[in-house]
């Protein structure tokens, strides 16, 4: 009897290694999770916050978020938008642990013993011990310096997981990172959607095990709705009796990416979740993969972001 009982706990664990995480974890709204290099399970799909316009806006739109299901909430310092963010979890009465936040440091807070203070700061505007996914925004700047400090908030229970924003710069400064971190990044953000799938850099960071989260999936407003208004696109969506917003992101998930698609629209950012209840084909994947064309719509040069970063105003 005991060697029977033995087999079947060997069987069922078998069985449960054999099952994925994103299988198993979903969120409330069936979000599926997936599991980051450092073993650590994120919700694939969440509400991005950039363009918030005020901090205000800002807590109504996660709260719309929140209530529709979503669970994974992007912010950053430069959106000058925390403090929304934070209200908004404290106030929608989920409790914490459910609730995965990301944020991003800025260049101007770089820096060995200079960025452990910055997220001290960020954790008080989000009023929270800690955070999710924290990244460096962007390849400009003592980056190496700030991945120093951030390994250490990670040793202390303050970050879970870093990730890299914009990496996709050059070489030089994905090469960098990776070579001058311990810790190594867990989550890779870029410009990604149909029509700039960025399949290189995908095969760039295949070897370290680095998850991709795609920002500007629909295109964003530098696109004139290009994507939404694409004729492939546009006829999937039919056939299925939904958006075109929500087959885009519908093939994101199916590629395997994190998304987070930005709105303040309530309508909007119900419609967004709503793609979990269905399934694009084969075939319907493959007439979206044939829409790459590299082509993205923020084609700022490394020297123009750094101005750009220089000449920002943070909001404290």
């Amino acid at each position: 009897m005991k060697k029977f009982i033995a087999m079947f706990m060997c069987v069922a664990l078998m069985v449960c290694v054999s099952v994925s995480a994103q299988d198993i974890y979903k969120t409330a709204a069936n979000v599926p999770m997936v599991q980051l290099n450092n073993g650590v399970l994120m919700p694939q799909f969440g509400l991005g916050t950039f363009m918030q316009p005020s901090d205000a806006i800002c807590k109504q739109s996660c709260l719309t978020a929140l209530k529709a299901g979503y669970r994974h909430i992007d912010t950053a310092h430069a959106y000058n938008d925390e403090r929304g963010v934070g209200e908004a979890v404290k106030e929608s009465g989920i409790p914490r642990e459910e609730i995965w936040i990301t944020s991003k440091l800025w260049p101007t807070e770089y820096g060995e013993g200079k960025t452990l203070k910055a997220i001290d700061e960020m954790l008080a505007r989000l009023q929270t011990d800690y955070i999710d996914l924290l990244y460096v925004h962007q390849p400009v700047g003592d980056f190496v310096g700030a991945w120093k400090d951030v390994e250490k908030a990670v040793a202390m229970g303050k970050v879970r997981a870093l990730g890299i924003s914009n990496f996709d710069a050059n070489d030089e400064v994905f090469n960098k990172i990776m070579s001058e971190s311990t810790v190594k990044p867990a989550v890779l953000q870029i410009e990604c959607h149909p029509y700039a799938q960025r399949l290189a850099m995908r095969e760039k960071v295949k070897p370290y095990g680095i998850h991709i989260t795609c920002w500007f999936p629909l295109g964003g407003a530098m696109s004139n709705g290009a994507l939404l208004k694409d004729p492939t696109i546009m006829k999937i969506a039919e056939s299925h009796g939904k958006t075109a917003a929500q087959v885009i992101l519908r093939w994101h998930i199916q590629e395997g990416f994190s998304v987070i698609p930005g709105a303040t629209n309530p309508d909007y950012i119900e419609e967004n979740i709503r793609i979990f209840d269905f399934e694009l084909t084969d075939g319907e994947m493959a007439q979206i993969g044939s829409l790459n064309k590299e082509e993205r719509f923020f084609n700022a040069t490394l020297e123009q972001v750094e101005n750009m970063v220089w000449n920002a105003k943070l909001s404290d």
